[in-house]
């Protein structure tokens, strides 16, 4: 299984930012650490290009966003100061989800791409942290190299993909499927070919039912042959900006959830980190660490189906 990363490439920004740039390079360093014994590869993602990033974009944002020429008022929106970090940045991690579905797809099982995630951007102006939208720009990665035609997007950061469901509207070969907090950010929400809200302080125990009876809606609705997954850190409890009251292991099963319907499924996987605020960036690490091993263990249920083995054997810690 291929890992991209882009963690080195770092926005300046002033430190009472709440963005926690910090947790992409923490989680790097722990997934390095056992990359080797869960069969990871992990590879630096070529940027976007410009043919890319204009399958989902506006070639005039695009060109205006590379070239520093955004409005004050849009980068507010945003969130982040112009920089040339920034846009490498932002490529490099388009790049990353890009590269991930890819490799998950030709190997008939998962990618992963530990940044990515993007999701608050439109076609014509970015939003909430999300300069590039990076999973529409990898659905149509793969789709115009011939790879895949219909993409699943499964997006439970609690925040809805408001983004991903505006570029996607009008395009049946991707299929968006967000749970989200109801009333979280974004204000104003988008359509998703399936939306489902919930209610502040939702819990382990409904998140997971509602995830379970959602879930196969979407797969049979889609008739993907590929996942877009956006495993969100931010549905955490003790995250800054999340209003719902996840467990670390309710986070961790709903991982797992998702990998084993892929896997049931035989469709191709690609994973990317999407948003987390907890105080504590450890905890976001933490969280972004267990997805990154219940992707391992997917990854080899993968491989033992391609050997028609039926067992499910054991995950890893």
């Amino acid at each position: 299984m291929n890992a991209y990363y882009c963690h080195h490439f770092v926005l300046p920004l002033p430190p009472e930012h709440r963005f926690p740039m910090a947790k992409y390079a923490r989680l790097y360093e722990r997934v390095a650490k056992t990359a080797a014994d869960w069969g990871i590869t992990l590879r630096e993602p070529a940027p976007a290009d410009d043919t890319a990033l204009c399958r989902a974009h506006d070639p005039s944002y695009v060109q205006r966003a590379s070239r520093g020429e955004l409005s004050a008022s849009e980068l507010r929106k945003i969130g982040f100061p112009w920089s040339e970090w920034m846009i490498e940045r932002s490529r490099r991690s388009s790049g990353g989800t890009m590269a991930a579905l890819q490799s998950a797809v030709v190997a008939r099982g998962v990618g992963l791409n530990l940044a990515g995630g993007t999701h608050h951007a439109f076609a014509d102006h970015g939003a909430g942290y999300c300069v590039f939208n990076d999973s529409v720009v990898a659905a149509r990665h793969v789709q115009a190299q011939g790879l895949a035609q219909r993409i699943l997007v499964v997006d439970l950061d609690v925040h809805q993909g408001n983004g991903t469901a505006s570029i996607a509207r009008d395009d049946p070969s991707i299929f968006t499927f967000s749970m989200h907090g109801e009333r979280n950010y974004p204000a104003l929400k988008e359509c998703s070919d399936l939306d489902v809200a919930l209610p502040d302080g939702c819990d382990d125990v409904t998140y997971l039912a509602s995830l379970a009876d959602a879930l196969p809606t979407a797969i049979a609705r889609s008739c993907a042959e590929a996942v877009i997954y956006l495993a969100g850190a931010d549905p955490f409890e003790g995250d800054r900006l999340g209003r719902l009251a996840l467990s670390k292991d309710g986070l961790r099963q709903r991982d797992r959830m998702v990998f084993d319907a892929c896997v049931r499924h035989h469709l191709p996987v690609a994973v990317s980190m999407a948003g987390g605020y907890a105080a504590d960036v450890d905890d976001i690490v933490d969280i972004h660490y267990a997805t990154v091993a219940e992707a391992a263990a997917a990854a080899a249920a993968f491989g033992r189906s391609g050997r028609k083995d039926t067992g499910t054997g054991q995950r890893r810690a």
